[in-house]
């Protein structure tokens, strides 16, 4: 049967494939007729996960396939970083046909490195060299990884072999141990009852050497008492109170780390007495699962009471946190009032400094034009100019230029006239000046009047 992407030239079979550059394993099979997708994601026929730049390579960075006419062709699927095909970038969207010895590269060099971390080399090999060589598929890695997650955790009877031999009671106590959580542990000896959740027993952790080896006058009977935690009601908490649950949990943490020493020593101890005394001496053996016992019930309590203390200083924490931020939020508050407070009274005291201005301002005006009503010259919007109060006596007759007899729309005080009219008078005879003096006087007087 001819192998797939594989090319049948006489007693040989061809196939066409990716060869990794500067790597003989995971290369990438060209299987006729099938559309071969490379990316990070979980859709594609080949994951290829960048381990110097995750975002090197995207999620469906290229895709390969075969034209009508059996030639392969690849192209770029709008990825970020880019494929090149003989050091030439392609166009997005676009099929670009390959050959043998064709150099395809998979995102840029990092690092001031010359080469790319995927590069590749179309080629066409003997199947036999390919199959040994490819890269697993995306679905047979996701399979893979499954399985491996899945996989349960041993029981001390399946680490001791199929062909161990050992006293009954301690084949039970062991299955009873890898119970479901909550059922409670019957001892055989002294009817003692000890709650042993499954969770909390690891029969595979790892074995640091023993700081300190276990006897029977130092292993509690009986599982201490645990302390219920004592949430505080009020809104924040003291930070020393929080310092010293952090110390607490210290020394709660290096305990249970302790007694998880201790628990996997006195489970090899009592796997390695079982296989040396398979039937004599079941004293030693029972003395020995009752220590692991009780070690596994205070290693229980143990934990129970970290979780608890674990949650009242998570429950510190927010309080503590949530604290804060009220405080913040009502300073806050504080300040923006009087923030706002204080700009009110400066816009008062703003606003009435622009009254008194305003009004001391159109004083200073009305008396200027006053003054200027008197004998002061005007321009009208004509461009013809004359005496302020014999314009205004004339408008009371016509509303109109004296001299070009068209309408008057706007009076405007010319005060280069007016300071010419001054020289001129300064010239002239005292006479004059009284009859000027004089006239002004009973203008005044008529106006006010």
């Amino acid at each position: 049967m001819e192998k797939p992407g594989s090319l049948a030239t006489g007693l040989r079979c061809q196939s066409w494939c990716l060869r990794r550059v500067g790597m003989n394993v995971e290369w990438l099979l060209l299987e006729d007729g099938r559309e071969v997708s490379l990316g990070r994601g979980f859709s594609v026929t080949y994951q290829l996960v960048s381990k110097v730049c995750p975002l090197m390579i995207s999620r469906k960075h290229c895709v390969l396939k075969q034209n009508p006419e059996g030639q392969w062709t690849i192209m770029d699927n709008k990825s970020l970083n880019g494929v090149w095909l003989n050091r030439v970038r392609l166009e997005p969207l676009k099929f670009y046909a390959i050959h043998q010895g064709d150099h395809i590269q998979l995102g840029v060099p990092l690092d001031n490195k010359e080469n790319a971390e995927y590069e590749y080399e179309v080629s066409e090999e003997d199947w036999e060299q390919v199959v040994p060589r490819l890269a697993l598929k995306c679905k047979q890695m996701m399979e893979k990884n499954k399985s491996l997650r899945t996989k349960r955790k041993f029981s001390l009877d399946e680490l001791e072999g199929s062909g161990a031999e050992g006293p009954s009671n301690l084949k039970s106590k062991m299955n009873e141990m890898s119970c479901e959580p909550g059922q409670p542990v019957q001892s055989h000896e002294n009817g003692k009852v000890a709650s042993l959740p499954s969770k909390y027993l690891d029969p595979k952790l790892t074995s640091p050497e023993a700081q300190e080896k276990v006897s029977g006058a130092d292993v509690y009977s009986t599982p201490p008492k645990i302390i219920a935690p004592h949430h505080n009601k009020q809104k924040g908490s003291n930070p020393s109170t929080s310092q010293s649950s952090l110390e607490l949990f210290k020394m709660t943490m290096s305990r249970i780390l302790k007694l998880k020493t201790e628990l996997q020593e006195k489970q090899i101890a009592v796997l390695n007495v079982k296989r040396q005394t398979q039937k004599g001496n079941s004293k030693t053996i029972v003395k020995m699962e009752e220590e692991l016992q009780a070690l596994q019930s205070q290693l229980c309590a143990e934990q129970a009471q970290q979780q608890a203390r674990m949650e009242e200083l998570e429950k510190t924490f927010q309080e503590e946190e949530q604290h804060l931020q009220d405080l913040e939020k009502e300073q806050g508050e504080e300040d923006l009032k009087q923030q706002l407070v204080q700009a009110l009274q400066e816009h008062r005291a703003l606003m009435e400094e622009l009254n008194r201005s305003k009004k001391d301002f159109e004083a200073i005006i009305q008396a200027k034009n006053r003054e200027l009503e008197q004998t002061k010259a005007v321009t009208l919007n004509c461009a013809h100019s004359f005496c302020s109060y014999c314009i205004k006596e004339w408008m009371k007759r016509k509303i109109e230029c004296p001299i070009c007899r068209k309408d008057i729309e706007s009076k405007t005080y010319s005060l280069v006239l007016d300071n010419c009219i001054n020289k001129m008078v300064d010239n002239l005879s005292s006479e004059v000046k009284e009859r000027r003096i004089a006239l002004i006087r009973e203008r005044k007087a008529k106006r006010l009047s």
